[in-house]
């Protein structure tokens, strides 16, 4: 493990124990949990499928998508937020697969899934162009790519850094959905965009940046 990852690791660890308490990370509240699970069924295949959630934090979208009836494996490089995500399943009483491991390279193996899904995660990675070309070898053909981003305003403002050097990240802070459509376009048989910033339910709140789903199918 470098020093950067092993920097990323401890942040997201630190922050697994309070993760949940943010409206659209917890997914507590009722009508944030049913905005979310309105907006994954209208993304999603209307039948099963096996879907990669990668940085999947404490689980909450997993679980969305195992009531739904879809098979999650996700994926995070927090071993906290895996065992809180597994927390999570074993109290449902869900089935649901974790695995601790680096978004830039999730340790899948071979395997190829119907859908893959991130959310909040691009800006956050070194080299995100390369972590799309990771992302669509995982797929099915036919299989769907669902990225859950936007231009986060806090993104630059929280009280504690996100990680020293931050600012150096290619899309630190998030990007548009016209700069991230961009960039998957050349990878996918269609792309299309559905903007969120005025669906306050999924927040917890009103909201005044860019968020969007971008679904990209090949």
């Amino acid at each position: 493990m470098t020093d950067r990852t092993a920097s990323i690791t401890a942040y997201w660890d630190a922050a697994a124990a309070a993760f949940d308490e943010e409206p659209d990370h917890g997914l507590r509240a009722d009508d944030t949990r049913a905005a979310w699970a309105r907006l994954l069924q209208s993304v999603m295949p209307d039948r099963p499928v096996g879907v990669l959630d990668i940085d999947c934090g404490t689980g909450s979208v997993s679980l969305l998508l195992a009531e739904a009836g879809h098979r999650p494996t996700g994926v995070d490089l927090a071993p906290r937020m895996i065992e809180r995500a597994r927390t999570k399943f074993e109290a449902a009483g869900l089935a649901g697969r974790f695995l601790v491991g680096d978004a830039m390279a999730p340790p899948t193996g071979d395997e190829r899934f119907d859908v893959v899904l991130s959310r909040h995660l691009v800006w956050t990675l070194p080299d995100p162009e390369a972590a799309l070309r990771d992302w669509v070898t995982r797929l099915q053909p036919g299989g769907r790519l669902v990225l859950v981003e936007g231009r986060w305003s806090e993104a630059g403002q929280q009280e504690a850094p996100y990680m020293a050097g931050a600012e150096s990240l290619p899309w630190n802070g998030g990007l548009s959905a016209e700069a991230l459509a961009a960039a998957v376009r050349p990878l996918a048989a269609r792309v299309r965009v559905e903007p969120l910033s005025d669906t306050p339910a999924l927040w917890g709140g009103p909201v005044d940046d860019e968020r969007y789903v971008l679904v990209a199918a090949m």
